[in-house]
């Protein structure tokens, strides 16, 4: 870790650099929204950029963290949400509908899951801050997931599946765009039967 800069305090270690960092991350969006840059971070901190890149390789991996960082919140309130749910496919539906819809109101998650190939936040949404989202959001649900047959792989394809289909709403809604009552229908007759079916091959094998 660098000894100078940092505005005359210095760290006491990487792990608190990091989340310096990351604070300082987050109130540079909060001032400059998706334009922030890695040269923005650094002037606030009083540190040359090359001290961010000691820990973040690019802007975009930088951001990236500071945006799943805030998003913890959100998904424990989901959780808190959906905990009566223990259905793996009822599950799956109301997560994606409970995301899209709340998706205006969460500035760090909107930030997260769309896409803006002209700014700073030009994230895949199957990168892995995309994928560790969407298990975090399926691990904190009340689903017996391995009960239920699925492993770890199949969890990876059915986050890849949750974000595929809500990157798919955030381009375009519809129009026009269901309701969420009308787009949980939508998903219990296009989703939910897939994630039923696998589960009741993997049970009886």
């Amino acid at each position: 870790m660098r000894t100078h800069g940092w505005g005359g305090d210095v760290p006491a270690d990487d792990e608190e650099a990091v989340l310096r960092i990351l604070e300082a991350t987050r109130q540079t969006i909060d001032s400059k929204g998706e334009q922030a840059g890695i040269a923005d971070v650094a002037r606030q901190l009083g540190v040359t950029r090359q001290t961010i890149y000691r820990y973040f390789r690019n802007t975009e991996d930088l951001l990236s963290a500071a945006a799943l960082q805030s998003t913890e919140p959100f998904l424990d309130s989901l959780a808190d949400d959906l905990r009566a749910i223990t259905d793996p496919a009822e599950a799956i539906v109301e997560g994606i509908v409970t995301v899209f819809e709340r998706l205006p109101h969460e500035h760090y998650l909107g930030l997260l899951l769309r896409t803006h190939p002209t700014s700073s936040f030009a994230v895949r949404v199957t990168s892995p801050t995309g994928r560790h989202f969407g298990r975090s959001m399926l691990t904190r649900l009340d689903v017996d997931w391995a009960g239920a047959g699925f492993t770890d792989s199949d969890l990876d394809e059915i986050v890849e599946i949750l974000l595929r289909t809500l990157q798919s709403l955030i381009l375009d809604p519809g129009d026009p765009a269901r309701t969420p009552d009308e787009l949980r229908t939508f998903l219990r007759k296009w989703v939910a039967p897939v994630i039923e079916s696998f589960r009741a091959v993997r049970t009886l094998s």
